[in-house]
Order: structure tokens, then sequence, then C-alpha cells
């Protein structure tokens, strides 16, 4: 055939040329060429499984075997090039060897990397943790400032979101290393956990690509979510933390100010990845059986979803070990008004109901407002008119650490619950890393 369509594996039934526009708009190459070295590790146990089956002979298993060492030589030393007929990445290779490929390898390996750079994220939160769990700032719900706690048990409770996405990626990676060719061969060199048992299914499910897209926007959703306190703790108006210049930027305009791009950039990246996911979805939703070309999406969204990902969990340590805490401005945001919640136990403890005891609670705070004066300075007297169990024994409700200290029940932000927080960490990352 005259046709350049002769030398394509499908180009036989075809006559005329494609268009140029058409060709490009076809091939996948431009971005599945990444998966080079998965490529060639499944085509090399492709042929073996060949050569075992008596497809091919040991000599043409070991001359095919010497040629993809050679393509994997010309592609690590940057030397492979890819000609404008090359489709994909397995055509590619196809040009020389003839042989097949697997995206899953690719995934397997970066899962691991992704994993890896969680746990170190997760670890550095753990042990920042550990270091300043002395210092006080306000929690907040609704933004309004709600109770004292640790600083610690603030970083910890996005460990513990990151934790889950740690073991939501474990899960993943099981159902990523399905072996697709089951129905064909099976390799146990490419050390996978089961083969798929049906091929319709195995050609055009990409249920692993779609799993691991939504990993990436829960993940993204933690970290935008942790970004997004860290931005508003860095504002003059909190002043709680300030990112080094390593993770700012200045403005072109006002040389004053100093902006958290590093953080601002990572709630963006999640906007990024929930399109991908979004995006990958709506591809799959409307599909017949089988393989069809609108799966050539699935690398593209996966490829930038883990570079994205990537870049974001390394960013987030790199801020999270930097960053500097303001500890007298956290505890100058501690107001007597925030230990409301604890007026109304010591209440409590002396035989009121809590619903009774939170409004007696929230008619000493309307009194203090009124009178335009902290909490803590509403007199004895002017509490008794609130209820008569209040006594002199209320004076020691206005103590920050004393506050704290009472949430001592597994989880709460006493040093003892957060203590064993941090212990808690430290094993289960201990075990992640032992893990193969």
């Amino acid at each position: 055939m005259a046709s350049s369509e002769g030398n394509k594996l499908w180009g036989g039934r075809f006559v005329g040329n494609t268009d140029p526009i058409m060709e490009k708009f076809n091939a996948s190459i431009a971005y599945d060429q990444r998966m080079w070295e998965a490529d060639i590790k499944g085509s090399k146990a492709y042929v073996k499984a060949l050569q075992k089956a008596g497809l091919v002979t040991q000599n043409e298993m070991e001359q095919i075997l010497t040629g993809l060492d050679k393509v994997f030589d010309e592609w690590s030393k940057g030397e492979f090039k890819i000609k404008p007929g090359d489709e994909d990445i397995h055509t590619a290779n196809e040009r020389r060897l003839k042989v097949a490929t697997d995206m899953r390898l690719w995934l397997r390996d970066t899962i691991n990397t992704l994993k890896e750079l969680a746990l170190q994220l997760i670890s550095t939160m753990v042990e920042r943790a550990a270091v300043e769990i002395e210092i006080l700032c306000p929690g907040y719900t609704h933004m309004q400032r709600a109770q004292p706690i640790r600083w610690s048990h603030w970083i910890l409770s996005h460990a513990v979101a990151l934790s889950r996405d740690v073991e939501r990626l474990e899960d993943i990676r099981k159902h990523v290393n399905v072996m697709p060719l089951g129905s064909f061969f099976h390799s146990p060199e490419l050390n996978f956990d089961s083969i798929s048992i049906n091929s319709m299914d195995a050609t055009g499910q990409r249920d692993f690509v779609a799993e691991f897209l939504f990993w990436a926007s829960m993940c993204l959703t933690h970290l935008s979510k942790m970004a997004e306190d860290l931005i508003l703790y860095s504002t003059k108006e909190f002043s709680f933390i300030t990112l080094t210049d390593a993770y700012s930027t200045g403005s072109s305009l006002m040389p004053q100010k100093k902006n958290a791009d590093s953080l601002e950039l990572i709630r963006s990246k999640a906007g990024r990845v929930f399109g991908r996911c979004a995006g990958f979805l709506m591809t799959l939703k409307g599909l017949p059986s089988t393989y069809n070309k609108d799966l050539q999406e699935d690398k593209e969204a996966m490829f930038d979803t883990y570079d994205t990902v990537h870049a974001v969990l390394q960013v987030a340590t790199g801020v999270i070990s930097t960053l500097m805490v303001n500890q007298p401005a956290m505890e100058r945001a501690l107001s007597p008004d925030m230990l409301a919640t604890d007026l109304a136990y010591l209440l409590v403890r002396k035989g009121m109901p809590f619903r009774e005891a939170h409004s007696c609670a929230g008619k000493a705070v309307y009194i203090a407002e009124s009178k335009n004066i902290h909490l803590s300075q509403i007199t004895v007297e002017d509490l008794q008119t609130v209820s008569p169990l209040f006594d002199k024994d209320v004076s020691s409700v206005w103590d920050y650490n004393r506050s704290v200290e009472q949430y001592s029940a597994p989880g709460g932000t006493a040093r003892s619950s957060v203590t064993a927080q941090i212990e808690h960490f430290r094993t289960w990352l201990q075990a992640q890393k032992q893990k193969p």
C-alpha cells in the first residue's frame, strides 16, 4: 500500500492519508511517552510469556529482550526519537519490537511516590506538634472564636485527614495492581496481586484511574482547607504565623506586602484536580462496552493530576516545616468570653443541668457586654443575680491552661490527649514505612 497508513497497526483497511490535524488530534504519544519504562517492563514480561506458550522460540525471545534493553537505553539517555506516525507509547516501541504495554505499572509506582511524600508531610506536622505543644490559640467554629485549644491540636487535626488519604491510597493501589491482560497471560515477575477475569471489562474499564482522580481530589480538599486556615492566620489581622520568604512573594505595587502565594496555589490546584476528576467521569459515563477512543483521556488526566499532587505535597511540607509561629499574638487572641462554656461547666459540676447552665452562662455574657467589660471582670454579686450557685470559686474559671486541660478524653486538647495523638501518629508512621 502506498499510503502512510500501511505502516500503522490498523492501516491495512484504509485508503488515502489521514488529515494531519486529525493525526495529531488522534495521537496520545505526546503525554503517554512518560510510560516508556513501564511499557518496556510489561513488554519484556509479555515476550517471556509468549515463549513459555510456544508462540516464539527461545532465540526469538532473546533477540526481542536484547532489543528492548536497547530501547530502554535510548529512552534513559534521552536518545529515543518519536516519529510522527507513533500514535501512543506502545506503538512507538512496537515500531521497533511489536510489543504491548500497561499503564497500571506506571500508576502503581507513582502511588508509592505520593505515599512517601504524604508520610513525609504528616511526619513534619507531628514533630512540629510535639515541639510546640505548650502554645495555646483560639479554636474556631463558623469563623468565630470558640474555645482555647493547643496549636498542636490544630496541626494534628489536619494530619488525621491526611492519614486517611494515605490509607485510601493503599486501597487504590490494590485496585491498580490487577493484570488487565490476565485473560491472555499472567506474569509473576510483574508482581500483580491478581488478574482480570474478563477481557471485555479489562479493555474498557478505567475505575482505577477514576479512583485515583477522586483520591487526589479528596487529598487536595484537605490540603486546601489547611491552606485556607494558614492564609487567614498569616494576615496582619491574625498575625498568628509568618511564612518564610521561600514560600511567599511580594506585591508589584505595594512594597509592604508579603503574599502567601504558596498557600494560595495549593488552594487553586485543588480546583484543577477537581476539574480533571469531573471531566474524566463525564468521559466515562456514556461509553458503550469495551475500548473506545474516548479513553485516551485517561492518561492525560492521570499524569496532570499526579504532577499536581506531587508538587502540592512537597510545597505543603516546605510551608509546614518553615513557617514561624507568633505565640504572643496567638495568646493575645484568647479572650475570657471563650471561657463561657467553662462557666456553664462550673454550674454543671454543682448539679445544674447543662441546658439551664448554658442559659445562665449566656446571661452572664450579656451582662458583661452591656457593661462593656470582659466576662472575667463580672463581680460575684452580678453573677449571683444569674444563679445563686455562683461563688468565689468562679475565679478558677478564668485560666486558659486549666480550660484546655479539662479536655483530657481521647481526641481532646489537653496535654495528655495531644501527646497520645502524637504517639499514635509516630507508631502509625513507623508501621506505614515498614509496609512493602
